[in-house]
């Protein structure tokens, strides 16, 4: 049983962590940079500690500044939350070599899942179909170029060690790979580190539908229904829903049984999310898993009842999973905005400011994940995610309105600050989208064709 842990994170998912920590009698530290000091985050946790200035590099991303944290403390276990270090095997091994529980798998399973090539390898030896590809990293140009001749154009070159949507370059003709090919990896190694680079078979217009599984140390490991998260920009996702409309249920259910044998062969413990592309055809292809809690994680929560952080802290803490697969009963729709500090009408740059104004939305079957508040100065250093709404239905149209409305009810205002909720509203009124046709596809061309907002937000 844990009975203190660190949260080495900052932003919503530090005061979702903090919340769940409070239910389940927990004490908790929160690691802070000097720039999150007055967050409220720090508000609600038990004791703070900084560990750093607000360059992630040397604070959120430094391991021996988050254990010593952890230690000096006195906590039991680090829960690194989502991005930054959470999926680091680096930091799980420090951890179990200080006597701390590391919240997330093993740093064995981390290592494996981390290296995209490598999950791509183990997976496809457990029998989950992968996309046609190289078997490994590729050393050379001209490699890469006889691989992608012979898979067929278009074709998606992926940094390994990639996360986040970034380190992929899509190439729809031979004459640009070359020059694609050299700024993938070089980018690959400017930002992970990691500048090892492989190629793939891309399908231009696919459904993204991940499956949230749960693994204890026992064997038990369930999956709690999937998840369509197809509306991107630039890979990074903006709208997630369960369930993934119109797609049959046999095929989501093969889908997500696909997903819960890959987690139980490398013995996958806690909360994780399997990625996986479907084809008009109906066909679907593994992507890649994310070894922790995802930002969507409160659909999957609307729908099915289930505190997925909670299960993570009580396996970590050697316990077992609270629910098994009969258990698990998901019921309505459930759908998630993010709502980002960014203007939509000047190509989604960065609007941070201080928020003058700030009225999250309520009322029945919504809920708001956010750490901002009225008088937060909105920090540039970080992601631009203000908040993030969720709202159920007993079905997919009644969840939408309810989104809508819980949108236009945000009151939001201060200088410099606009946010994607015109935009988030637009297309969530789009015909394609409400009749759930959208694809990966969707968002690139709903851009190209939008007119600048003039729709008021009741905020920026």
């Amino acid at each position: 049983m844990i009975g203190s842990v660190l949260i080495a994170n900052r932003g919503e998912i530090a005061v979702r962590i903090a919340r769940t920590c409070r239910e389940m009698g927990i004490r908790t530290v929160l690691a802070t940079s000097t720039a999150d000091a007055g967050s409220t985050a720090a508000r609600l946790a038990d004791a703070t500690v900084c560990v750093g200035p607000p360059d992630p590099r040397r604070s959120y991303l430094d391991i021996a500044a988050i254990v010593e944290a952890a230690r000096g403390a006195g906590a039991d276990a680090v829960h690194p939350g989502y991005g930054f270090l959470s999926e680091d095997p680096d930091l799980a091994e420090v951890c179990v070599g200080n006597d701390l529980v590391f919240v997330g798998p093993r740093p064995d399973v981390l290592a494996t899942l981390g290296d995209k090539v490598a999950a791509r390898t183990r997976m496809a030896e457990v029998g989950l179909p992968v996309l046609p590809g190289s078997p490994e990293a590729i050393g050379t140009g001209e490699e890469a170029m006889e691989v992608a001749a012979e898979i067929g154009f278009p074709v998606i070159i992926k940094a390994v060690a990639g996360g986040g949507g970034r380190g992929m370059t899509v190439v729809s003709e031979p004459a640009a790979f070359r020059a694609a090919y050299a700024e993938t990896r070089a980018h690959a190694q400017a930002v992970f580190g990691d500048g090892r680079v492989y190629v793939e078979r891309y399908l231009p217009r696919a459904r993204h539908v991940e499956v949230q599984v749960l693994c204890d140390a026992y064997g038990t490991g369930v999956h709690l229904g999937e998840r369509d998260c197809s509306v991107q920009r630039r890979n990074q996702k903006l709208i997630e829903e369960t369930p993934a409309p119109g797609l049959p249920a046999e095929l989501t259910e093969a889908i997500a049984e696909a997903a819960l044998h890959g987690a139980k062969a490398i013995e996958f413990t806690g909360a994780g999310t399997f990625e996986f592309l479907v084809a008009d055809d109906g066909s679907f292809w593994f992507m890649e898993a994310n070894a922790r809690i995802q930002v969507e994680h409160p659909v999957t929560e609307m729908t099915t009842g289930v505190d997925l952080i909670r299960e993570q802290l009580t396996v970590a803490g050697g316990g077992r999973l609270s629910v098994d697969q009969p258990d698990v009963v998901p019921r309505g729709a459930a759908i998630e905005c993010r709502v980002n500090a960014e203007d939509p009408d000047r190509g989604f740059a960065p609007a941070s400011g201080t928020l003058d104004v700030f009225a999250a939305p309520g009322g029945p079957f919504t809920r708001t994940d956010t750490h901002a508040y009225a008088g937060m100065r909105f920090p540039p250093y970080y992601d631009s995610l203000l908040a993030k709404v969720i709202t159920w239905g007993p079905d997919r149209d009644a969840a939408l309105d309810r989104m809508d409305r819980a949108l236009g009810e945000f009151a939001i205002d201060g200088h410099g600050i606009r946010t994607t909720i015109p935009f988030l509203r637009e297309v969530i009124a789009a015909p394609e989208f409400r009749a759930g046709r959208h694809t990966t596809a969707f968002t690139d061309a709903f851009i190209r064709d939008r007119a600048p907002s003039t729709r008021a937000e009741g905020s920026r």
